[in-house]
């Protein structure tokens, strides 16, 4: 089973948000970068559960420039066997599918997985381009998977309840909370992860599809209001006057 796991490099949770150059760009000043969390804790781990339980190898796939190196060497303390890095600018959800897809076409990969989507961005659009990219089957926010042979059998959340499909290998899934639990390196992994082959590839041609006008910070939380239990018009009027909520 050879498994290909795509990971992103995002700011951390905690990371207090900022733009530059009137509002065009990302301030990265500061920010610590981890592995996109859909990418770690559901995608990435249940590679290595497959890896462990039926056999075969996992690598990760990164798109993006040398300061992503130490995101990288986490999921290769996490487990990974190798991993690749295309060296391209992630500009958008089209270019950096076009990236994976050339890098992938001829590996014969049996499975393709990553998050459902990136924290910094949750546009959810990198698995079912790639996907449609490689011409193959694409199983979206999927939060169970197990491997019978040359068969998948994956359950995702659907409105009102959960389906579950069916699909033959190979295949491309986006990884959604249930999928796996998350896990911490260990000291062991830690240091083998400094040995574990890291390729940098050259970017393949590829096409931009959209451009970045500006960013704009969602507007702060404001303060509680606070409806008498015995006054409960006024909730009502507040629901739909202020939240428009009803």
């Amino acid at each position: 089973m050879k498994i290909l796991v795509c990971i992103s490099n995002v700011p951390d949770t905690t990371t207090k948000i900022s733009f530059t150059n009137n509002d065009t760009s990302f301030n990265s000043a500061g920010v610590q970068f981890v592995i996109n969390p859909f990418d770690e804790w559901y995608a990435l781990v249940r590679a290595l559960e497959l890896k462990e339980t039926i056999g075969g190898s996992v690598t990760i796939i990164h798109v993006g420039a040398a300061d992503s190196d130490p995101t990288i060497r986490k999921g290769l303390a996490l487990g990974a066997d190798d991993a690749v890095r295309i060296d391209a600018e992630p500009s958008d959800a089209f270019s950096v599918a076009e990236q994976i897809a050339a890098y992938a076409k001829d590996k014969n990969f049996d499975l393709i997985m990553a998050g459902k989507e990136t924290i910094s961005y949750n546009s959810s659009m990198v698995g079912g381009m790639l996907a449609e990219l490689l011409n193959l089957p694409y199983i979206s926010m999927a939060t169970k998977l197990d491997i019978t042979g040359t068969t998948a059998a994956i359950e995702h959340d659907i409105d009102g309840g959960t389906e579950v499909v069916e699909c033959s290998l190979p295949l491309v899934l986006s990884a959604n909370k249930g999928m796996a639990e998350a896990r911490i390196p260990n000291m062991r992994g830690i240091m083998a992860a400094r040995t574990k082959p890291l390729v940098v590839i050259p970017a393949a041609a590829a096409d931009k599809l959209t451009n970045i006008i500006s960013y704009q910070l969602t507007a702060g939380r404001t303060d509680c209001k606070y409806v008498d239990a015995e006054t409960p018009e006024k909730l009502i009027e507040l629901l739909h006057t202020e939240a428009k909520a009803i």
